[in-house]
């Protein structure tokens, strides 16, 4: 029975997914909105720490609904996560404490969560993610953000035994490694987002994060710190993403990658596994003799996705995107602008730090920070240049957030685990 078929089942039944969504930004009322018009899925319950958010996305809803039933909205998180008629959590909130708090409340509910949060995913996902296991629920990322996405288009290449190279999407914003709330406001405004939100896109931390969670979940790597993004479209790539003995621009193959021209869309270059598959993509593909093509979808629909991932999480325990173990990568933080001694830190999106994709092992030698930790009272013990890797030796941490705790925990699970 097909997903689609399942969730007219459970409509005919007058048993609906009952969902509960944290946040209300773009992302979350997005969402919310697309529900309504699903069968077998309601809403039933909706938090944003502004309350006039929630109460916004509940008549987006509920104006579109043909199922007029109750909707909670609360500023309290909690108060969603246990009602009990919900069954699975959506995290929208995009923040790393906020995410891990809701991550460990909504285990402790014993209920299914799916995350519109790549940044506390990046940084407790493996963790979260044996955790859920372990109590039987399903922890995952959303179908229509491009890590999932891209890791559609990898099982669908490996599942005909096809070789990937390469593995990655389209950057739909302009690198601008300084942008912050401010210079992010005009555009911000315009595309009804969060400031913040849009300067972490802009800085190069959403791309980065995005690439960090695909690594994590089929085990490829970023070439070099910060991946090579190069400009290009869909024969140029197929060309300069190849290894440098053959003219491109690679040390080697089984990378995550991004590149400037292809947005919005994701992507995997593949190699036929034998002489006779290679002749037939040759022939299907109609790009004449290549030894490498490239399978591209040209879209990616966000959070208008994530209702599959919530149907497959509830209705067949399934998942859209998760850590295959421990880290393979790591987004850590680098510094915007120059900062003090005695200077706080802010998070991601922010006028501090930005985020670049590295190995997990190159973080470990290097002492650097997972961008998710500088949450909280994060203060500079000396001061920073911009374009420097933090260390512990350059600021303390908050180890009173729940995410420092857990990433903790995290690191003493999978080293032990080795």
């Amino acid at each position: 029975m097909t997903l689609y078929q399942q969730l007219i089942e459970r409509q005919a039944a007058g048993n609906p997914i009952k969902v509960g969504v944290i946040g209300a930004g773009q992302m979350g009322r997005g969402m919310i909105a697309q529900i309504a018009s699903i069968p077998g899925m309601q809403v039933t319950g909706i938090s944003d720490l502004f309350l006039d958010q929630a109460r916004h996305a509940k008549e987006l809803y509920t104006a579109s609904s043909e199922d007029k039933h109750s909707v909670t909205i609360a500023s309290d998180y909690k108060e969603i996560i246990h009602d009990p008629q919900t069954e699975v959590i959506v995290d929208a909130t995009g923040v790393p404490e906020v995410g891990a708090k809701i991550a460990l409340e909504t285990l402790l509910a014993k209920k299914h969560l799916v995350l519109l949060n790549v940044e506390v995913d990046i940084t407790i996902g493996p963790l979260m993610h044996q955790l859920y296991q372990s109590a039987d629920l399903v922890y995952t990322g959303s179908d229509g953000d491009e890590p999932a996405a891209i890791v559609e288009l990898f099982e669908f290449a490996r599942s005909m035994g096809m070789e990937v190279l390469v593995a990655g999407k389209g950057k739909n914003n302009a690198l601008q490694i300084h942008a912050n709330p401010t210079t992010a406001a005009k555009e911000a405004e315009s595309k009804h987002m969060a400031a913040h939100m849009l300067a972490a896109f802009q800085d190069g931390t959403k791309t980065m994060a995005e690439m960090n969670l695909l690594s994590n979940a089929i085990g490829y790597v970023p070439d070099k710190t910060g991946m090579h993004g190069l400009s290009g479209d869909l024969d140029s790539v197929v060309a300069d993403l190849d290894l440098q003995t053959n003219g491109g621009v690679l040390n080697q193959f089984g990378v995550v990658e991004y590149v400037d021209g292809l947005a919005p869309g994701v992507f995997v270059i593949v190699k036929g596994q034998n002489q006779e598959v290679s002749n037939e993509l040759n022939y299907l593909m109609k790009k004449g003799q290549r030894d490498h093509h490239i399978l591209y979808r040209p879209y990616h629909l966000a959070s208008l996705e994530t209702p599959l991932t919530i149907a497959k999480a509830v209705l067949q325990q399934d998942h859209a995107i998760v850590p295959q173990g421990g880290p393979i990568s790591e987004t850590v933080a680098v510094a915007k602008k120059d900062i003090v001694a005695g200077e706080i830190l802010d998070g991601i999106g922010g006028y501090c730090v930005r985020g670049v994709l590295e190995t997990h092992q190159d973080m470990t030698d290097n002492g650097h920070i997972p961008i998710g930790l500088i949450s909280g009272t994060v203060v500079a013990k000396r001061s920073i240049s911009a374009g420097t890797f933090i260390t512990e030796e350059d600021v303390t941490l908050d180890q009173s957030t729940t995410v420092w705790q857990l990433r903790q925990l995290q690191n003493t699970t999978f080293k032990s685990s080795e």
